[in-house]
């Protein structure tokens, strides 16, 4: 059995935030399986569990705030009696740029509150974890992981969580070393710029209306030619 813990907190203000990154791979994970919605709460965490291309998983998303992590990662391994290296985090990290990815055998909690938790909680900093760039603040740190995505950024965070899920199968079925190698060199591709933002939104592509909003309004796109105004 493979136990895999996405950090991140609960609530709606929460859910698309940097922070929230592990949240989002372990839900990638079980859309994959068909395990959404089946889900319970125990052990102060939201887990799901189940055999998927031949894999034993457990996915958590423990429910006590980032800060106290380390209580419901305690209770789950107590509860699956799992051995630390059959344990994989997966949590944000603003010192990587977004869509970098790196596992570790182990190591210091880096600034991250949720892996602080998690190491004073087990009193060991020895367990594997995946960690997610979600890119270097620009201003406060509490503000840039509570923050959204960008709009570059928003563009390519499908793909990113799906390699991310990859990265994390990999790891159940052969190692850290193996899925370390394969990964930890992994490269997101380039935004693209004339596509930053989704129709509707500022400085996105036109809708099927051939309307798209820019900073200065509402504009029908004329091709060949400056689009029009609608105002």
């Amino acid at each position: 059995m493979k136990v895999v813990v996405g950090l991140g907190n609960p609530g709606e203000q929460y859910a698309r935030t940097r922070h929230n990154i592990g949240w989002m791979v372990a839900d990638r994970l079980a859309d994959r399986a068909g395990w959404a919605g089946r889900g319970r709460t125990r052990d102060a965490s939201a887990v799901v569990q189940g055999r998927f291309r031949g894999l034993d998983l457990v996915l958590a998303k423990p429910l006590t705030f980032m800060n106290d992590s380390g209580v419901a990662v305690r209770k789950l391994i107590a509860r699956e009696r799992a051995p630390l290296h059959e344990m994989l985090v997966v949590t944000d990290d603003f010192s990587l740029p977004f869509g970098k990815m790196r596992f570790r055998e182990g190591g210091s909690h880096g600034g991250h509150n949720g892996l602080r938790s998690i190491i004073d909680e087990l009193s060991t900093e020895a367990f594997p974890r995946l960690r997610i760039g979600i890119g270097e603040p620009g201003r406060d740190a509490v503000d840039h992981v509570l923050s959204v995505f960008g709009p570059a950024e928003r563009q390519r965070l499908d793909e990113l969580l799906d390699a991310a899920a990859d990265a994390v199968e990999a790891w159940a079925r052969d190692g850290l070393s193996k899925a370390s190698n394969r990964f930890n060199a992994y490269q997101l591709r380039a935004a693209d710029e004339t596509r930053t933002a989704p129709p509707g939104e500022i400085d996105g592509p036109p809708g099927a209306d051939g309307v798209r909003r820019t900073r200065t309004g509402w504009r029908r796109a004329r091709p060949g030619g400056p689009d029009e105004s609608l105002q």
